[in-house]
């Protein structure tokens, strides 16, 4: 990987969904989660002061979810409130055992930036750059960093730390965010995301 340059800047980590639900066997499940989850620990161990985790929180039935969401929530029934095990809304471990000092935000909706005070929150500390782990690539990772970009965040995507239930759209938004958003978007590894971070914090 190419060396990457964080001098002069102030890096956040937002780790998305990293939940449960999506760990265990639900039909939910996503199995490279597994995989990268020693790596997103990793990340959020070494700078969990900085690091953020979000938690995907379905409305309390169909009727609560607004617009197209009551659809989806009428075919995803029984993850909403009033019949999923509230337990499986939890961040899995390690993770779970990083707050405090790391931090957690629950969101309605794939966005992290949607109907939360993530923004606010960020720029209170004078963050101009994400390193975004999690899951899962091709849906609400993908709503992050759009929703990232369109804020002014420069975003680093560290591949080892982030997964999805599909090969195809996975590598595929691997390709679009290199070619369409490479101003914008980095895609690294986590170790070289680590080796930026200590050089721009003078470690």
């Amino acid at each position: 990987m190419d060396a990457l340059d964080l001098s002069g800047r102030t890096p956040f980590h937002l780790c998305v969904d990293m939940q449960r639900m999506f760990a265990e066997d639900t039909e939910w499940r996503t199995p490279w989660m597994d995989r990268v989850l020693p790596v997103a620990a990793e990340i959020a161990g070494r700078h969990a002061a900085e690091t953020i985790f979000t938690r995907f929180i379905p409305p309390a039935n169909r009727e609560a979810a607004p617009g197209a969401w009551a659809a989806y929530f009428e075919r995803w029934s029984s993850f909403t409130l009033e019949r999923i095990d509230h337990s499986l809304i939890e961040l899995v471990d390690p993770l779970r055992r990083l707050v405090p000092p790391a931090m957690t935000l629950d969101k309605p909706a794939f966005s992290p930036f949607w109907k939360t005070d993530l923004h606010a929150a960020l720029r209170a500390r004078g963050v101009d750059t994400l390193v975004i782990t999690g899951a899962e690539t091709d849906v609400c990772v993908l709503s992050a960093v759009l929703s990232a970009v369109d804020h002014g965040y420069f975003v680093v995507l560290p591949k080892d730390a982030l997964c999805s239930s599909a090969d195809e759209t996975h590598d595929a938004l691997m390709s679009v965010y290199a070619g369409r958003f490479s101003q914008q978007v980095v895609l690294t590894d986590a170790e070289t995301v680590l080796a930026a971070w200590e050089r721009s914090a003078g470690g």
